[in-house]
């Protein structure tokens, strides 16, 4: 472990000795941002309509959380299939391009302890740029009178969804020694995993069954709506499980060539 916490804190100021961190995080507030007000400011436009018609049976619909956080937190993930793969091309590429990943490889450390290390800095440094966003919710909370326990049931979600997006990313970037092929193949892997269950709404039977439960975004929509189930958190768990073992099984068969 304390092998992995090395490796974890050298990549994590690694992160942020490179433009590429900043220029992601800037993106993703600043977007975020823009998502943030033009919501709010649909919802007070659409409060302040409803409220000249005198209809309080609608007014009552209208959620802060509905109509402002939930879109923001699907439009936020969204943004992150695009950013990670910037985040989580380098980890292995770069060490391969350099000629460093011999060096490492060859060190007394397990590939395991290095896999741990380069995921635990990837997936703080997400946690970090999530931290960050959550000034957006902190504003609803200051000024108006959201539901709290939900916003922290999106935010968990959103938090899972990089994580997960991290660990997919460290494996596309196990794969190859070109960054762009790295980011390209991470990309497609996080599209394909939410569009996968668009052939099942054709139809039923247990293959829309299996593809629904393989959807990113299905999961991910009922942690937003304040629902944690334990069938969405092992399903996150899970995935996060099997694109790490990948990444350890690729850098182990590279130790052995």
């Amino acid at each position: 472990m304390k092998n992995s916490l090395t490796i974890a804190g050298k990549e994590l100021s690694g992160y942020f000795l490179q433009p590429v961190a900043y220029v992601v995080m800037t993106v993703f507030l600043l977007l975020g941002g823009f998502f943030f007000f033009a919501l709010l400011r649909y919802f007070e436009v659409t409060l302040t309509a409803y409220s000249a018609m005198q209809n309080p049976e609608v007014l009552q619909r209208l959620n802060l959380n509905q109509r402002v956080i939930e879109p923001m937190l699907h439009n936020l993930a969204i943004v992150l299939v695009i950013l990670v793969p910037a985040i989580t091309m380098r980890s292995f590429a770069e060490e391969k391009r350099t000629g460093t990943y011999e060096l490492l490889l060859t060190a007394p450390i397990r590939t395991g302890e290095i896999v741990a290390g380069k995921f635990i800095a990837a997936a703080a440094f997400m946690l970090i740029m999530i931290g960050l966003a959550g000034m957006f919710p902190l504003i609803l909370v200051a000024f108006g009178n959201p539901e709290v326990g939900v916003m922290f049931s999106g935010y968990l979600g959103l938090a899972f969804l990089a994580i997960a997006f991290v660990s997919i990313g460290l494996f596309t970037s196990s794969l190859t020694q070109n960054q762009i092929i790295a980011a390209i193949t991470c990309f497609g892997a996080l599209l394909l995993l939410f569009v996968i269950s668009w052939p099942a709404q054709a139809g039923g039977g247990s293959l829309s069954g299996l593809l629904h439960y393989l959807s990113l975004p299905e999961h991910f929509a009922q942690m937003v709506t304040g629902i944690i189930d334990t069938r969405d958190i092992v399903y996150f768990l899970s995935l996060i499980f099997v694109a790490l073992f990948l990444t350890q099984r690729s850098v182990e068969s590279a130790r052995w060539r």
